[in-house]
């Protein structure tokens, strides 16, 4: 018999299983199988699929397989339901989410037990993490519907949100993406894991409940072939994806030219970064929050850790010592720690990638695991950065450890990865943590913590991770779209370019060549070409032909001006302004340019005049376009900072020659960016002009790179170019459509749009939206109070 003694010296847990009856008296009154929900009923079951308890192999339930017709009944519901809908007062929306809050709160408990049934996850974090944040989601968003109005004038609902979430967090997901879509006046059409259906299923029964309007909220289950349906369907405006880098760009490439909506949270391989003053004993417990939470299956887990050559040692015996002390089982008992891994499928994955580092000499430490579907706490040593284990999302309880010597070192090893979703930062020198969380790239960072969600609190990836924010403003705002400019008549396709020799150029006592400007330097194309420039009594001059190299050259000098990003934005606006004084001091040679193209003096002018205007203008914005600190519920400032999103690749207009550059090019610089522009294709001679401008305004060399020469072509260039971080064209259809598959590579932010619809002359021309859309949110998270 165990006695208290024995209790007090050994600090062993007892049993403590949760009683699971009610849930499943709930799944045999469904033994039959589930339907779909739309248009606020479940359908009859129909061809059904297998859901099994991962920890126990058993088939717990049977969900329809989602067929074309289905995802087409369910988007016909949501657009029927949609215009009532975002018609309602945002009081009245809020009053639905308020509902609902309450409501999942009254079933807190059955849908924590139903989500360690269907996803293994231990029923402490669904219990006290997974269910307590939807329900923190439903109300924070109940409060942006009421407001919105007031913080987002103009704005309006989307229409229909085909959204697509994963199995590792099958509830919180559904909440993370239907709450701001309901919230911003848009009706749903979502598809949970094919692992892991229940609970969304459960909760549509929960709105129901609640008095959820019909068609509002839809769900169609089944495997990837119906989200295909749902991402592709034209009936969908908007469209949410959580999941795999690989089905990321599948999705980005499927919708190109469709005109929806995007947003993508991907694949993660976060670093955990240790320097020597840290409070050890409190980072090993981060490890314990960051790479086994979840059995590891956390996409921002933080599965390389990065420790400070001088106490790896201490640090790598702690950690085996407290890994020992994990309990891998059953998830239904409250003492576990480390679930059930979701599937055989990921479990075999998991063994397989592991097995392939330890082939390649790698050290594995492990804890111990029952049979069945379950993986041990593993701690990875003797590995390499190159290492597949290094370089691959796990998706499980799986951790690297590599020593670095100084805060570059680990800045270099931190950013050695083609994700870019979070980082944890441990010190006790506050200078060194938000100096290194301003370095590593990554949508959020975390000192001295790891794994910290909140509603307030934008959460999302850089790079392959992804792009777009959900949670707080910016995940509100990608719920809501402006209305959007549109042409008369389209932008054409521009002439074909002519690098023949031509007759009747201006004679002039010096020819002036024009010249790439790459680097801050003017340069031959390396084509050899030039082709004529048209004006109105014939060909005005000639603009040299860039092509790939020059592309490439000018990517590389615009990486080599990194440091502008890091100036402060009154340093960026002095530049600006000196650029302005610049320009202004030149106007009559532009205005000259301009009318050599065709332009009226009265047109010539007032181009120029609003360029000088608008280049003011976002110099005036370099340091106003502020972030934020969002209100989360933990004792922490949570800093939101706009951040440059990096390279960019610009594509202008064809008409404007001058204005349309300048109104995309200096929103882009003025909040840190480096960009590779192409000028109107037809009339580039009139960005050649500004070199000398920028050459005496202390632009540094590489932050404004110029390629002249045929628009789409370069367009292709940019968009396939890895180390392009995104990407605005404004052309015709047919390029925009082109832009946004071949940006699937490397997974691009994108701005695609009509060359001809903009007024740039008005107020569309400039605008925060041009500075929203050249910036990211990184999240931060620092400890405040106790």
């Amino acid at each position: 018999m165990t006695t208290i003694t024995d209790i007090l010296q050994t600090m062993d847990y007892g049993p403590a299983p949760e009683d699971s009856a009610i849930v499943r008296d709930w799944l045999k009154r469904h033994e039959a199988g589930f339907g779909h929900f739309i248009d606020g009923g479940f359908t009859a079951a129909g061809e059904t699929f297998e859901v099994t308890n991962p920890a126990s192999g058993e088939v717990i339930a049977r969900v329809s397989q989602g067929s074309d017709a289905d995802v087409d009944a369910a988007v016909k519901a949501a657009r029927a339901a949609q215009p009532g809908w975002a018609a309602l007062s945002g009081h009245d929306r809020a009053r639905h989410l308020y509902a609902l809050a309450r409501h999942i709160q009254q079933h807190a408990r059955f849908l924590a037990v139903l989500e360690t049934l269907d996803n293994g996850k231990p029923i402490r974090e669904s219990r006290d993490i997974d269910v307590p944040l939807v329900v923190r989601h439903f109300y924070h968003h109940a409060g942006w519907a009421e407001i919105m109005a007031d913080e987002f004038p103009g704005a309006a609902a989307h229409g229909v949100c085909g959204q697509v979430i994963p199995w590792n967090f099958p509830l919180l997901m559904l909440a993370w993406k239907i709450a701001p879509a309901l919230a911003a006046g848009n009706t749903v059409v979502l598809k949970p894991a094919e692992y892991t259906p229940l609970t969304a299923l459960a909760l549509a029964e929960i709105a129901r409940e609640a008095g959820l309007p019909k068609g509002v909220l839809n769900i169609v289950t089944g495997d990837g072939a119906t989200g295909a349906a749902i991402t592709g369907h034209p009936g969908v405006s908007k469209v949410a994806f959580t999941g795999s880098t690989e089905v990321g760009r599948l999705i980005r490439r499927q919708i190109a030219g469709s005109g929806k909506a995007l947003t993508l949270e991907l694949g993660g391989k976060s670093p955990f970064i240790v320097f020597a003053d840290a409070d050890l004993d409190a980072a090993v417990e981060g490890v314990v929050d960051s790479i086994w939470f979840n059995q590891g299956q956390v996409c921002c887990a933080g599965s390389r850790i990065l420790v400070a050559e001088a106490v790896a040692p201490r640090f790598t015996e702690l950690l085996k010592r407290r890994m020992a002390t994990l309990i891998t089982g059953n998830p239904l008992e409250k003492s576990t720690d480390i679930g059930a891994i979701v599937h055989p499928v990921q479990l075999e994955r998991i063994t397989a990638l592991v097995e392939q580092g330890r082939a390649k000499g790698a050290e594995i430490h492990q804890g111990t695991a029952p049979a069945g579907c379950f993986y041990p706490a593993t701690l990875v040593t003797g590995v390499e950065p190159a290492s597949i284990l290094s370089t691959e999302e796990i998706f499980g309880p799986v951790v690297t450890l590599t020593p670095f010597r100084t805060p570059e070192d680990a800045v270099a090893l931190a950013n050695n990865s083609r994700y870019g979703l979070a980082a944890s930062v441990w010190s006790e020198n506050v200078n060194l943590a938000l100096d290194v969380a301003a370095k590593v790239k990554a949508g959020v960072v975390w000192i001295n913590a790891a794994n910290l969600f909140d509603a307030g609190a934008a959460f999302g990836g850089t790079r392959e991770s992804g792009f777009g924010r959900e949670g707080a403003r910016a995940g509100m705002a990608a719920y809501l779209a402006h209305p959007a400019p549109r042409a008369k008549r389209p932008e054409a396709t521009p002439a074909a370019l002519d690098a023949t020799p031509v007759q009747g150029l201006p004679a002039t006592a010096v020819d002036r060549t024009a010249k790439l400007y790459i680097g801050g330097k003017q340069a031959r194309p390396d084509s050899g070409y030039s082709y004529a420039v048209a004006g109105p009594q014939g060909s005005v001059g000639l603009a040299p032909l860039g092509s790939r190299k020059d592309i490439r050259n000018a990517v590389e000098a615009a990486h080599a001006a990194k440091g502008w990003g890091a100036q402060t934005g009154h340093n960026r606006a002095q530049v600006l302004y000196y650029l302005a004084e610049n320009l202004s001091a030149r106007a009559t040679e532009f205005e000259e340019r301009l009318r050599s193209f065709g332009q009226s003096g009265s047109a010539a002018r007032a181009e120029v005049e609003t360029s000088i205007r608008r280049i003011f203008w976002y110099a005036a914005q370099s340091d106003k376009f502020d972030g934020a600190v969002q209100s989360t519920k933990s004792a922490h400032v949570t800093l939101a900072m706009n951040e440059p999103l990096g390279v960019m690749g610009i594509l202008c207009p064809s008409a404007q020659p001058l204005l349309g550059f300048v109104s995309l090019v200096l929103p882009a610089i003025a909040m840190g960016n480096r960009v590779v522009a192409v000028p109107s294709q037809g009339h580039p001679l009139a960005a050649t002009d500004l070199y000398q401008v920028l050459e005496t305004s202390d632009l540094p060399g590489g932050v404004v790179n110029i390629v002249t020469g045929e628009r789409d072509l370069l367009a292709k260039t940019l968009a396939e170019h890895d180390d392009v971080d995104a990407l605005w064209y404004f052309g015709t259809a047919a390029g925009g459509t082109a832009v946004e598959a071949a940006s699937a590579g490397n997974l691009k932010q994108t701005w695609t749009e009509d060359g001809a619809a903009r007024d740039w002359t008005g107020p569309e021309g400039q605008g925060r939206l041009f500075l929203t859309r050249a910036t990211q949110v990184k999240t931060i998270w620092v400890p405040y109070g106790e």
